[in-house]
Formats: C-alpha cells, structure tokens, sequence
C-alpha cells in the first residue's frame, strides 16, 4: 500500500529553489569544496554507536530508542524562505515524541553536489538548540531526507565499456567516496545518520534506467533490496521496495558512523509507507508550516 498522502519529490523541491539565482562564484565553490574534502576526512563508514537493534524476542536498555527525520521544505510564493523541521520518533511505537521548525531565508542558492551548504546549517541549527536543552528525546540516530555517500560531484571521469555488464560506464579515475547531505549532518553533529533519497543520482555508472531493469528482472521480483554497485565495483547504497508491490524504490546510503547493512535493517523497521516514517512525518510537518506560513502572509496583504 502506498502512502495516501505522498511526500513531495526531489526533483520538485530542486525544481523550487533552482528559481533562484543558482550563479556562485569559483571562490565559493572553491571554498565548499575544500570544506567538503576536510569533513569527508572524518567521515566514518562503519557501525559506530553504542545502542543495539532490538529483537522481537527481547527489548533491552541499551535498545536503540530516538530515531529522528530532518526535511526542509520551500515556499512555492518565495522559494528563498524555508522551513526546516526536525522530528524525533520512538523506534518501538514509531510515535511522535518531539518536534521542532524553524524559518529561514536562504542566501545560499542551490548547486548539484552542494546542497548541504544551501540545507545543513538550519537542520544543524534545530539539533543543537535541542541537545542544548538536553532533551532526553535527542535522537540516537538522523535520517536525512537526502543521500549519504551515494552523491555525485564533478570529478575527472574516463569512458570505458564493461564486458561484464555489456554497457559503457563513466568512472572516476580515482574512485572517492562522497560525501552527501546526510555525511554533511552527521560529521557535523557527531551523529548516525542514514540518506534516504527519493530519487538516483548518476554516480559511479548507476543511472534510473539501469536499477530499473534490476528491480524488474525475474530474478529480483521477490526481492526488497538491490545492491547499488557502480561500475568501480563499489556499492553505494541500496534501492529498497518499502512496500510489497512498489516500483517506486527509495535510495538508502550510509550518511555517517553505520554500515550500510544496519542502516537498511533500520530504515525496514520504520517503514509503514514508501518513506520511512521519520522523513515522512518531518515532510508532512514541514509542509504544512509552510503552507499556514503562506496563507498568514496572503492574508495579511488583504488586511
């Protein structure tokens, strides 16, 4: 069963803010790339964290607990206001039990490979005020409405054809790992974190029309998870069917201190829907502040 009430995709939400002057400088490209390069130093791949996964059978105190969701969400009136919402959900019950927005103009425009530059300050903003209270609901683990390491940015690439696979494929003469919103937000608030993206970006050979044919060959009919392996032989993430029947998959990848193996166990449990609920319920709040932000702007330009 699809979510009745579907969250806006990637492609619309870029499609808003692009209405923006997207124009920036080599000097600040210069700069993101640099501060991109320094974090990606941190970054860690691995299962790092002291909670455990519970089990059907047994519920532990060292279970993992606090799962949050980040969006943000963009004025279709004025695409330069935003509103950034975090979500905190119990993992057991999958309930609601803290939610915190807040509005922003934007100043940085949207750039491909940048986004976090444009989006992490505000959702960074909303987690620390909230572990500054400290929160006994601070999540023990952040989904991003956003990818991880399954991220393009431009590199020195070389055409070559893959006998195996019987196709061309575009590689990085030096495969790096990159370095989404969701490793953004993580190395910079210490935290776990896992990308869900909505849609693929082209990275390392993968591209729609390829997962496409996996997820409807006979062999993967059954199956809830396809490995997304680039040409490079490295995987970088997953299309998962959140729902049986689903041929619209989301993009799981690893954001920052869990394996790409827990993150999809995890991002399983939390899926009622398409979306997993944490992103699905900060997108659904999201909206709606900006929708009543809306409707209180227009209504003060009758008064």
């Amino acid at each position: 069963m699809e979510n009745p009430i579907e969250t806006e995709s990637e492609e619309q939400e870029q499609e808003q803010s692009n209405s923006q002057d997207s124009s920036t400088s080599s000097q600040d490209r210069h700069k993101w790339i640099t501060e991109q390069d320094n974090l990606r130093e941190k970054l860690i791949t691995a299962d790092s964290f002291t909670w455990k996964l519970p089990t059907i059978s047994q519920i532990g105190a060292e279970d993992l607990r606090f799962v949050g969701g980040v969006d943000i969400s963009f004025s279709k009136d004025d695409p330069s206001i935003a509103c950034g919402t975090l979500v905190v959900l119990d993992f057991r019950t999958l309930q609601v039990v803290f939610q915190d927005f807040s509005f922003v103009t934007l100043s940085v425009p949207y750039v491909a490979g940048f986004l976090a530059f444009r989006e992490a300050p505000v959702l960074l903003d909303i987690l620390e005020k909230m572990k500054r209270s400290d929160n006994p609901f601070y999540p023990q683990l952040l989904m991003v409405d956003g990818n991880g390491i399954l991220h393009p940015r431009g590199k020195c690439s070389t055409l070559y054809w893959n006998t195996l696979h019987k196709q061309s494929c575009t590689i990085f003469f030096s495969i790096t790992i990159c370095f989404g919103l969701a490793c953004h937000i993580g190395v910079m608030a210490n935290l776990p974190t896992v990308g869900i993206g909505k849609s693929l970006h082209h990275v390392d050979g993968l591209h729609h029309s390829r997962v496409r044919k996996l997820l409807e060959a006979k062999e993967n009919s059954s199956k809830d998870f396809i490995p997304l392996v680039g040409c490079s032989g490295q995987t970088w993430g997953v299309a998962m069917r959140s729902t049986q029947g689903s041929i619209k998959p989301i993009y799981i990848s690893t954001g920052h201190r869990i394996s790409l193996q827990t993150a999809t166990a995890i991002v399983q449990m939390t899926c009622k829907y398409r979306i997993p609920e944490p992103i699905r319920q900060a997108d659904i709040r999201s909206r709606d502040y900006i929708r009543k932000f809306e409707m209180n702007a227009r209504l003060k330009q009758i008064d």
